[in-house]
């Protein structure tokens, strides 16, 4: 039987209201059932902030994912609001655009959402890659890591556009078309990967790839960090 997301979120929306009621800031959705880009076996990343957060709200808050239906697929994110709006800004950026509001919304957020909170983003983004594709390459040799490491790069990639263009582009397949060349075979190498299509042979040339396109950014952008190289 195939997912119903839209009855996923209904379900959500019932849950939440009739535990939280106007403590609700935000829920909503985000990754790849957002984006409608989900394989059968993604998660289901919802998102809840709440007016304030204790250990009860949390207690709560695992009972009721885990009756909705698919709650084995359910993760996300559950926060108080004055916690997220005090968050690392370049860690909102991705945040605040992936996310589908269901009920409220998180406009208290949108004035932390800069460019330059965007471009030291795309810098530490970059900088975990980077580390990532040496550490894999020295003490894992792992191929299936490279699923992870094509997803942080299509992150990147999505912020990366943003800070050029001031747009943000949420799905890979309208973000393919935007790109030049050289970023275009790294979201090609994330799309194979989420349809399985890479292998161990290619462990060593993706590496690569990612390798020398994650130092180049790691250097241009920390020039429009702090002015120089």
């Amino acid at each position: 039987m195939s997912f119903d997301l839209a009855a996923w979120k209904e379900s959500y929306k019932a849950a939440v209201s009739g535990a939280f009621g106007e403590r609700i800031v935000c829920a909503g959705l985000q990754g790849s059932r957002a984006r409608n880009e989900a394989q059968p076996d993604s998660d289901i990343d919802a998102v809840l902030i709440l007016d304030r957060l204790t250990a009860n709200d949390l207690s709560l808050c695992r009972k009721l994912f885990q009756a909705l239906p698919g709650g084995m697929q359910v993760c996300g994110f559950v926060s108080g609001k004055s916690e997220l709006a005090c968050w690392d800004a370049a860690e909102l950026v991705s945040f605040y655009f992936d996310t589908q509001p269901l009920i409220g919304d998180l406009a208290f957020i949108r004035p932390l959402i800069t460019r330059q909170a965007a471009v030291r983003a795309v810098h530490t983004g970059a900088c975990s890659i980077y580390h990532a594709c040496c550490h894999n390459a020295v003490f894992g040799n792992d191929a299936s890591s490279l699923h992870v490491l094509c997803k942080a790069a299509f992150f990147v990639l999505r912020v990366k556009y943003y800070v050029e263009t001031g747009e943000f582009i949420q799905r890979g397949a309208d973000l393919m078309p935007l790109l030049p060349e050289e970023n275009r075979k790294i979201l090609q190498v994330y799309i194979a990967s989420v349809s399985g299509k890479t292998d161990q042979m290619d462990l060593l040339h993706h590496t690569n790839l990612l390798l020398v396109w994650s130092g180049n950014l790691i250097t241009e952008f920390h020039v429009q960090l702090f002015g120089k190289s």
